[in-house]
C-alpha cells in the first residue's frame, strides 16, 4: 500500500506569550520572554517562584458554566487551541466521516490542578469532600476526550503521557495513522498546566529549576523554568487537503522515537542521537538538509551539553553552520505541551522565514558549540527543519516537517 503524506493544515495555541498562534509568532519574532513572577496560593512557599504562567485568561469567556465545571485548566487550554486550529484548518464541526477522525493529546500532568485543589480541600482545610467530577478533571485522557467530543471525531482518540516528549509523541503517532490509511485526520498536540503549588513544589525537589531564568546552551545556565499552555495542529492527508483547497503551513516528513532504557533522569546521547537519525531516514532526507533544528534545550546542564553531543553526531563538521535555537527561554519548559508550542517555531521558519532566537545566552559553553541564534532572531529561507524532545525516562521522539 503506498503511503499517503501528512500535511499540518491548521494551528492553535494558549501560551504565556500569546493566546494564539499570531501573537506567539509576532513575541518569538522580537524575542520577547513569557517567563516572570508567579501568581497563586502559597507561591511564597515555594522556593522557585518565577514560570511561564498563562496570564489573563478568562475560561469564562469561552465555556458555559455547565461544562466548565468538567474542565481542567490543561483541558481548558487544550479546548481553546482545538477551535483555533480547525478554525484554521476551515473544518466544520464534523470534518469528513468523523469515523475516520481521532485526537491525541500528550500531557505529563493531566488534571494537575485539579489534584492541586483536592489536596488543599481535604488536607489543608480539613473538607471531606471534593468536586464530584474530580476523576473526570484530573484523568490524563480528559483533553483528548473532550477535543473528540467538541468536534465530534469518532476516530481513534487517546492520551500520550512521555514527559516532555509526550506532544512530539502525539504528533508522530497521528502522523503515523494517517499515513498508514488507519485515519484520514487528526487533532493533535499537547496541554499542561502544572504552575500551582503543589505541582511546583514537586519539581523543587528534583533540583533542576532556575530561580532566576532560563538560559539554554549558555555557560552560566542552572535549571529550566516550567511554563504552561496547549498547542493542538490539524493533520490529514495531502491529498484531502489539496482536494478542499486548504492552505498547508507544513508536511510532516519523519518521525522516530527511542528509548535510552539507561537512566529515569539523566539524558543518553546515543538515544538522542538514534531518534534524530531515525526521523531523517524516515523522511527520507540527508542531514544537509535541515536548515534548523528546534532544540529540547532545557537550560540544565546535563541535558544541554548531552543534546549538543548528540546534535554533532548527526552534523559532524557541518554543525556550526546548522541553527539549533530553544524557544523555552521564551514560553518555558511546558512539559507534556512542549513540543507542541515549539513546533509553532518550526512553521514561523518554515512560513515566515524567521527563525526564534535564544533568549538568556550569557556566554559560549565549550561544551555546546552551537549557533543558538543568540538574543535576536534571525531571517533566513529554510526548507526543511527538525524539532527534538527528549524526556524525563529517557523517552525520546523527534519530528522533520518541510514546505510542500
Amino acid at each position: 500500500m503506498t503511503q499517503r503524506r501528512v500535511v499540518i493544515t491548521g494551528a492553535g495555541t494558549v501560551n504565556a506569550l500569546a493566546p494564539d498562534v499570531k501573537g506567539t509568532f509576532a513575541a518569538m519574532a522580537e524575542g520577547r520572554s513569557g517567563i516572570g513572577a508567579l501568581d497563586f496560593a502559597d507561591v511564597e512557599r515555594l522556593t522557585i517562584r518565577i514560570g511561564a504562567q498563562v496570564r489573563d485568561f478568562a475560561p469564562e469567556t469561552h465555556f458555559d458554566k455547565g461544562k466548565l465545571s468538567l474542565y481542567d485548566r490543561f483541558t481548558q487550554f487544550a479546548l481553546v487551541a482545538a477551535r483555533q486550529a480547525m478554525a484554521q484548518a476551515g473544518l466544520a464541526r464534523e470534518p469528513g466521516d468523523p469515523t475516520r477522525w481521532g485526537a491525541i493529546i500528550g500531557t505529563a500532568g493531566g488534571g494537575n490542578a485539579t489534584v492541586n485543589e483536592a489536596y488543599r480541600a481535604v488536607y489543608a482545610e480539613g473538607k471531606n469532600r471534593v468536586h464530584p467530577f474530580t476523576v473526570p478533571r484530573l484523568m490524563g485522557n480528559a483533553a483528548a476526550s473532550h477535543v473528540s467530543m467538541e468536534f465530534g471525531l469518532m476516530g481513534p482518540s487517546f492520551a500520550v503521557a512521555t514527559a516532555c516528549a509526550s506532544s512530539n509523541h502525539a504528533l508522530g503517532l497521528a502522523f503515523q495513522m494517517i499515513r498508514s490509511g488507519m485515519a484520514d485526520g487528526m487533532l493533535a498536540g499537547g496541554a499542561e498546566s502544572m504552575l500551582n503549588f503543589g505541582g511546583l513544589k514537586a519539581w523543587e525537589g528534583l533540583r533542576v529549576m532556575s530561580p532566576d531564568g532560563c538560559r539554554p546552551f549558555a555557560a552560566g545556565r542552572n535549571g529550566m523554568v516550567q511554563g504552561e499552555g496547549a498547542g493542538i495542529f490539524v493533520l490529514e492527508s495531502l491529498d484531502a487537503a489539496q482536494a478542499r483547497g486548504a492552505e498547508i503551513l507544513a508536511e510532516i516528513k519523519g518521525f522516530a522515537m527511542t528509548s535510552d532504557a539507561s537512566d529515569i533522569v539523566m539524558p543518553s546521547r546515543e538515544g538522542a542521537a538514534r531518534a534524530m537519525r531515525g526521523a531523517l531516514e524516515d523522511a527520507g532526507v540527508t542531514p544537509e538538509a535541515i536548515g534548523y533544528v528546534n532544540a529540547h534545550g532545557t537550560g540544565t546542564a546535563a541535558n544541554d551539553k548531552t543534546e549538543a553531543a548528540a546534535l554533532s553526531d548527526i552534523f559532524g563538521a557541518r554543525l556550526s553552520q546548522v541553527p539549533v535555537s530553544s524557544t523555552k527561554a521564551m514560553h518555558g519548559h511546558c512539559i507534556g505541551a512542549t513540543g507542541a508550542i515549539e513546533l509553532l517555531a518550526c512553521l514561523m521558519t518554515l512560513n515566515e522565514g524567521v527563525i526564534a532566537p535564544t533568549l538568556g545566552y550569557d556566554a559560549p559553553d565549550p561544551e555546546c558549540p552551537l549557533d543558538v541564534v543568540p538574543g535576536t532572531a534571525r531571517v533566513a529561507r529554510v526548507n526543511t527543519v527538525m524539532t527534538n524532545a527528549f524526556a524525563f525516562g529517557g523517552l525520546n521522539a523527534v519530528l522533520i516537517l518541510s514546505k510542500l
